[in-house]
């Protein structure tokens, strides 16, 4: 390292990946290109201030250990079944389609059969650390796409272990210049794992149960740290890669009491170490090989992406049935190579299966597709949109029955619903108006009846016989859609009665300009019922407890009327509210004083 000493070094990491990650963040690149971005800038090639990249890389790839042994907690038996289908069926359509293909174009390149089967199945892999963030930035988790690309990272978590550990044995037959591994090196493997698997169900949870008797953080913290290390450390005697012995160990205590105190104890040592090994892999990066070679960095990391691509299009469509743009944004999240690549070519790099030069140029083009890939998904997402647009028809508006309703429902929400269980209880008629044809369908499959349509406009309510009705419930939870549709009603449909459902006090202020009839707070109720339960679990009185729920209910209704008369004036109101917190504090003194005096007369009879 920077002959400054240690803490020189720590300091500009930190400051790099303070300053880094953030910026990166906020371009919606994601953490991990942030990291290898500080990297490339401190390392050798660009600042100088890190010299030795590969003594960083040595030290901080203790990081992935952690990683694998995270993933192998979230990996339990039972969650693996549930995913089955799309786990092993998709999954691994996905990885040996695209591990054949990159394996046959980089065959081409002159490579051996076992460098590129390698290479093929490492970048093969995609990023989970990129494409989890880039779906949960869209909210596109719970999607089709997101929940194919989520299983599809699931087992490329999965196939990285067995990848991992077939690289040194292939070193170790290419050096021997035989055309498959030693059998006593197999055996030994074999040996070993089954003693971890072996030992640590025996073992691990009476640990644990040891540790956690003795209510000392810190020993738990220790506790975990030495099963990682020491399962790693197992594994490596045994010639294969530390990371398995550590995925062994977390996929053991998946099932346990401990896993997520474990989880806990673990992240922050692995945030701190993967984030250092991301920056070590990008002072590793030869700035060289693209200024040298710029149109095969070009070209290797545009075919990457259209490979993946295509595999993952087809694998979308075809195995897991997914339609309209879904496959092509599948595509788009999971195109890009992974930050298991880096460890794969480092490891291939360690066991003779690649020169350094292949290797620098490998892991310049993974690093170029996960910076392209953001960039990809935006075009994607654009070209969807637009796609979509032109093609999806607009839902029609239902036609509404001619009936006589006493009650129209605007929103079948949650608070639409249940209005409507109790009318429907008790026979009286009403029609239901909702605006998301998603909540129409779903309503529509546990029996309810109501129809689709905007209730904010005039011949919707016409057709639904607003002029008729006698109460129109507004309970739409968009507060402008809310205000718009009740602004309306007040104004074409006077002798409406309108309750209307509030999201908050400005909301309720806009409500009461228009002179509805009732209002109800969203989580006003809800709120008093908790503090009612708090205080009885406190031990205080049921009478007093009623008494002091009455006393602020009463109190907030007031000030709601007091700040209606200045809620466009923030200075006023802020004073207001101000004023309003000592009136309570005095009201539930003289409660209480009062209270006491009852209680000293009541002890003098």
């Amino acid at each position: 390292m920077h002959g400054d000493g240690f803490l020189a070094d720590a300091l500009i990491f930190l400051i790099a990946a303070v300053i880094a990650v953030p910026l990166f963040r906020r371009l919606g690149l994601g953490a991990v290109l942030g990291y290898l971005a500080a990297g490339v800038v401190i390392g050798p090639h660009v600042l100088g201030f890190i010299d030795d990249a590969g003594s960083v890389l040595a030290a901080s790839e203790f990081g992935v250990v952690m990683l694998l042994f995270i993933i192998g907690l979230e990996l339990s038996p039972a969650r693996l079944w549930v995913m089955r289908r799309q786990v092993f069926g998709v999954g691994s359509l996905q990885v040996l389609i695209s591990a054949a293909l990159i394996g046959g174009v980089i065959a081409l390149w002159g490579l051996g059969w076992k460098a590129s089967l390698v290479v093929g199945m490492g970048l093969a892999l995609s990023s989970t650390a990129v494409g989890l963030q880039l779906l949960a930035e869209r909210k596109a988790l719970n999607s089709d796409y997101g929940r194919t690309g989520f299983a599809i990272l699931l087992f490329q978590d999965a196939f990285a272990i067995p990848l991992l550990a077939l690289i040194p044995l292939l070193g170790v037959a290419k050096a021997a210049e035989q055309s498959a591994p030693d059998l006593s090196m197999v055996l030994k493997a074999v040996a070993v794992i089954l003693a971890i698997i072996i030992g640590g169900r025996f073992l691990l949870r009476p640990l644990f149960k040891v540790v956690a008797r003795a209510k000392a953080v810190e020993v738990f913290t220790a506790s975990a740290l030495m099963v990682v290390a020491g399962s790693a450390f197992l594994v490596q005697q045994a010639g294969l890669s530390m990371a398995l012995g550590a995925f062994l160990a977390g996929v053991l205590l998946a099932e346990s009491e401990f896993r997520h105190e474990l989880e806990s104890h673990i992240e922050p040592f692995k945030g701190l170490l993967l984030g250092l090994f991301f920056m070590a892999v990008g002072m590793s990066i030869d700035l060289g090989v693209i200024a040298a070679k710029p149109l095969l960095v070009a070209a290797g990391t545009a075919g990457l992406l259209a490979i993946k691509l295509i595999v993952l299009w087809a694998v979308g469509r075809t195995a897991a049935g997914l339609r309209g743009g879904a496959p092509l944004q599948l595509a788009a999240v999971l195109a890009m190579g992974g930050e298991f690549a880096f460890v794969v070519f480092s490891e291939a790099g360690r066991a003779g299966l690649l020169l350094p030069a292949d290797s620098s140029l490998l892991v310049v083009i993974v690093g170029m597709s996960m910076a392209a890939t953001p960039l990809l998904l935006l075009v994607v997402d654009r070209w969807c949109r637009h796609h979509q647009a032109e093609h999806a028809a607009k839902p029609k508006y239902d036609a509404i029955e001619d009936h006589d309703p006493q009650v129209i429902i605007a929103g079948f929400g949650r608070m639409g619903q249940i209005v409507g269980r109790l009318l429907h209880a008790q026979h009286i008629p009403f029609t239901a108006l909702e605006n998301s044809s998603e909540q129409v369908e779903l309503s529509r499959r546990f029996g309810s009846t109501l129809y689709f349509g905007d209730p904010s406009r005039p011949e919707l309510l016409r057709a639904a016989r607003a002029d008729r009705a006698s109460v129109l419930v507004l309970t739409t939870d968009d507060p402008d859609a809310n205000i718009r549709t009740a602004r309306m009603i007040k104004r074409q449909y006077p002798h409406l009665k309108v309750f209307a459902r509030a999201r908050n006090r400005q909301h309720v202020f806009r409500l009461m300009d228009l002179n509805v009839d009732g209002i109800t707070r969203e989580t006003f109720p809800a709120a008093l019922e908790m503090t009612r339960s708090v205080l009885l679990a406190l031990g205080q009185e049921p009478a007093v407890v009623e008494a002091r729920i009455r006393t602020f209910r009463n109190h907030d209704e007031n000030l709601l009327l007091e700040q209606h008369l200045v809620y466009d004036d923030e200075a006023a109101l802020v004073q207001s509210s101000h004023e309003a917190f000592i009136d309570l504090e005095r009201l539930f003194e003289a409660d209480a004083a009062s209270e006491a005096e009852v209680d000293k007369r009541a002890t003098k009879d």
